[in-house]
């Protein structure tokens, strides 16, 4: 192949590197890929034997042998390796060549990357790309954001990679700059929240209802044929029926209770934050993996504040934690969503969300059927300032959301942590309240700093003495 010129590039034959160019080049593109590793270039080759594909240590030889405009995407570690990637490629890249940054990438580097390729006539897409492994290989939830012409050129690639819905594909063009790795961070956001509250079930059932992972494992599987039907409850249920190789325990009951994490959703806190926006059930995914992480503090807590407990008066049934794990899925995705509506009028993104859902409903960790209901929401009315109130949506919260209290209650009672459970709620509680206590938050802000207040009955800004006799 040492005249060849291929249709695509791609740099980092780890496994999901090798299985996202095995599925470029099984849909008909010709490939080549670049790594230090021989041995993953062997593989490649290897795996790829039906279809056009090379790999090569080279990066002269590398980027000598794609076709104009390049088409080069990077699945490398975030941060100095995409940094230090783009460097050593500057002096062999023409103009209009396009680099696509496939990795978790914070969505400001990817700002900055933007730009300044910009001025070097270079162009920049910033593509999250949602799948895991698998996904990459068959078919995965593409989030690409840049200048819109550079993705008219890689979109036939993209739309023939990507996971199919109702023949739909899942992958549009979101917006400019760093859309796409912005949803993408968004995406990993709303992942821990559904994730933690997924765990915060399961250990209600086990710990609550006492039931066995083979009930578990059968409640799940019920779960999946409602209206829970995801990918990550799909995945939930078929854990609690594997058992350990070495033994006859099962698996789950075998690993540690600590949880880590990449930053992404750390990252989406962070960002909320500076933003202005709530997303509590987020923040609390984030703050239980941390706190997962203490365990010897834990153990040391439980053996203190173990004595004996008052008798729950409460009880529930597993209808009542799947109508709860409803209401909290609806609220976390609410929470999410509004997020990216207010970073997308702040950073002039102008994203469709209706397009967001879409793709979303395949290839991606968070696919579930209720992205059906939130696209239909988003179609009815393009500017919802929140999924709480569309007229649909609104009708599922009303039918779980007495459940989603007996369970804060029944948790609360016998001791289970349900931290993003209980922020749902109270998430949902705060947002249709007129009238919050902030009032008087405002009168001692005023008392101790002289920070000023507003009033109901007139217009302005006050001060008051507030220890005057």
């Amino acid at each position: 192949m040492k005249n060849k010129k291929f249709d695509f590039g791609l740099v980092g034959l780890g496994v999901m590197g090798r299985n996202f160019i095995l599925n470029v080049a099984e849909n008909g593109f010709s490939c080549i890929g670049l790594s230090s590793s021989i041995k993953s270039i062997k593989i490649l080759r290897k795996e790829g034997k039906d279809f056009i594909v090379d790999g090569t240590q080279s990066e002269k030889e590398f980027l000598n042998s794609l076709s104009r405009p390049r088409k080069v995407m990077l699945l490398v570690p975030a941060g100095e390796p995409v940094d230090s990637t783009i460097k050593k490629f500057l002096p062999y890249l023409d103009k209009d060549d396009i680099i696509i940054d496939g990795g978790n990438s914070h969505y400001d580097d990817t700002e900055r990357r933007y730009r300044y390729l910009k001025e070097k006539n270079i162009k920049f897409i910033g593509a999250g790309v949602s799948g895991g492994s698998k996904g990459a290989r068959f078919g995965p939830s593409i989030m690409p954001g840049g200048d819109k012409d550079s993705y008219e050129i890689i979109k036939p690639i993209f739309e023939s990679v990507s996971a199919k819905v109702k023949g739909e594909p899942c992958v549009t063009y979101l917006g400019n700059t760093s859309s796409g790795h912005y949803v993408k961070m968004i995406h990993n956001g709303i992942e821990y929240g559904i994730m933690q509250l997924i765990s915060e079930s399961y250990h209600i059932l086990k710990n609550g209802l006492n039931k066995e992972n083979i009930e578990i494992h059968n409640t799940f599987k019920k779960w999946n044929d409602g209206m829970l039907n995801s990918y990550l409850v799909e995945i939930t249920r078929d854990v609690f029926k594997l058992k350990d190789e070495k033994s006859d325990n099962y698996l789950i009951d075998l690993i540690l209770d600590k949880a880590k994490q990449k930053g992404t959703g750390k990252w989406t806190s962070q960002s909320a934050m500076d933003f202005g926006v709530s997303i509590p059930t987020i923040d609390s995914s984030v703050s239980m993996r941390i706190i997962s992480s203490f365990k010897e503090t834990r153990v040391k807590a439980q053996k203190l504040y173990s004595k004996k407990i008052i008798p729950s008066t409460s009880s529930i049934k597993s209808d009542d934690i799947e109508k709860a794990l409803i209401f909290s899925f609806v609220i976390t995705f609410a929470q999410g969503l509004s997020q990216l509506k207010v970073v997308s009028e702040e950073k002039l993104y102008n994203l469709n969300f209706e397009k967001i859902c879409k793709i979303w409903r395949g290839g991606c960790i968070i696919r579930a059927q209720l992205l059906e209901d939130f696209m239909q929401a988003y179609r009815k009315n393009s500017s919802l300032d929140n999924l709480i109130f569309d007229d649909n949506i609104s009708e599922i919260i009303n039918k779980t959301v007495f459940s989603m209290r007996k369970v804060s209650i029944f948790c609360i009672e016998n001791n289970i942590p349900s931290h993003a459970l209980l922020s749902s709620l109270s998430y949902f509680d705060s947002i249709k309240s007129s009238i919050l206590p902030m009032n008087l938050i405002q009168a001692q802000r005023d008392y101790f700093g002289e920070h000023t207040y507003e009033r109901i009955d007139k217009e302005g800004l006050f001060h008051t003495d507030w220890e005057k006799k």
